[in-house]
């Protein structure tokens, strides 16, 4: 069973929203942007995302070129971006002969890039047609520095990693629509020259200095990209392990604080979501094991961070690595879902304060 109900997702622009973004549009100049795609053996889904990034709907941007950044890949990732290469002078590609970790890849984007916009995407990410053009637009707006899309996971409910994989995607999304978390796929002003190369979570890197630069955050939930989560209890800990240490490392060089660092916000979406994570019995052992992983995770981040170990090249999670190939022609239609409506939500267009807190 979903744990979105269709009662929380942002319903689609109103008749009054669409006439203001077009008369704004006949004033302004279409909002251009530039997206990067840092990949490392991605052979198995870097088409695909790349399809689906080309082909994203225009009415009020303009997508002006696609930057693939091919980090020390040992497999058919750049052979399968030079096939796409001729079909489309949009697309291009730079390749780094050694892996130096996602933040050096991104630095490197950045260096390249031409638009005042940038979007960054993971190569194994699915935006939905339109996804791009619900985080750009709101570029309009121009005290606004980064906007961060709705990261939907493809995993089985039906199973424990399922369930679990879920429930985290589901909190970030409570917790964003109070105090924006931006990740999976962002877009931002073009006003960072570089990042911390030794980072392991770029995104809230960036988000950081975006805030730090007096410029406000949206989550955009009607943004939708769709993603897989870790199908094993080993990825998930891995995965888990290296994000939260992370944040916590940034949160310190930044002086910053996601707002998923913070257990109080987690612990009062839980509260308000418990009638649908305890029923029935086997979902309440399936939460309860969920919160038992997460928690273990943290605890080893926090771990490394003591033993001064970093993950800014990290291992892969094979089993995040197996998408759909029918993703390309998914609709951004909300799943069915049991969990209450979001008390008192923030207004999607509202700005964070500078030290934001969030769910790593």
């Amino acid at each position: 069973m979903a744990l979105v109900r269709d009662d929380e997702w942002s319903p689609p622009r109103t008749a009054n929203q669409e006439h203001l973004m077009a008369s704004r549009q006949q004033e302004l100049p279409l909002l251009s942007y530039s997206v990067g795609v840092m990949a490392y053996n991605e052979e198995a889904n870097i088409q695909q995302t790349l399809t689906a990034l080309l082909a994203q709907e225009s009415r009020y941007t303009r997508l002006s070129e696609v930057i693939v950044v091919a980090s020390g890949c040992t497999d058919q990732t750049v052979a399968r971006v030079e096939q796409l290469i001729p079909l489309d002078p949009r697309l291009s590609l730079l390749v780094q002969a050694r892996r130096e970790g996602k933040a050096s890849a991104i630095n490197l984007f950045l260096q390249h890039a031409r638009s005042d916009l940038l979007v960054l995407v993971g190569a194994d990410i699915i935006p939905a047609p339109n996804a791009l053009e619900q985080l750009c637009s709101h570029f309009l707006e121009p005290s606004v520095g980064m906007v961060g899309a709705h990261p939907l996971p493809l995993n089985d409910q039906q199973t424990f990693m399922g369930h679990t994989v879920h429930l985290l995607w589901t909190l970030h999304d409570r917790v964003a629509r109070r105090q924006p978390k931006l990740g999976e796929a962002v877009a931002f002003r073009n006003i960072i020259e570089r990042i911390p190369s030794d980072t392991a979570v770029d995104e809230m890197v960036i988000q950081a200095m975006i805030v730090q630069q007096a410029f406000r955050l949206i989550y955009e939930p009607a943004a939708l990209v769709y993603n897989k989560g870790p199908m094993t209890v080993k990825d998930f800990l891995s995965q888990r392990r290296r994000i939260h240490a992370g944040h916590l490392i940034a949160s310190w060089q930044q002086a910053y604080q996601a707002p998923t660092m913070r257990i109080a916000p987690i612990v009062r979406e839980m509260v308000e979501c418990a009638p649908s994570l305890l029923t029935p019995p086997r979902r309440a052992v399936w939460t309860m094991g969920a919160i038992a992983l997460e928690g273990f995770a943290r605890a080893l981040g926090r771990y490394d961070v003591m033993r001064g170990r970093t993950h800014h090249i990290w291992q892969m999670a094979p089993s995040t690595k197996v998408l759909d190939p029918t993703l390309g022609n998914v609709t951004a239609t909300p799943p069915l879902g049991e969990f209450p409506p979001i008390k008192n939500p923030s207004s999607s267009d509202s700005s964070t304060e500078k030290r934001s807190m969030s769910f790593s």
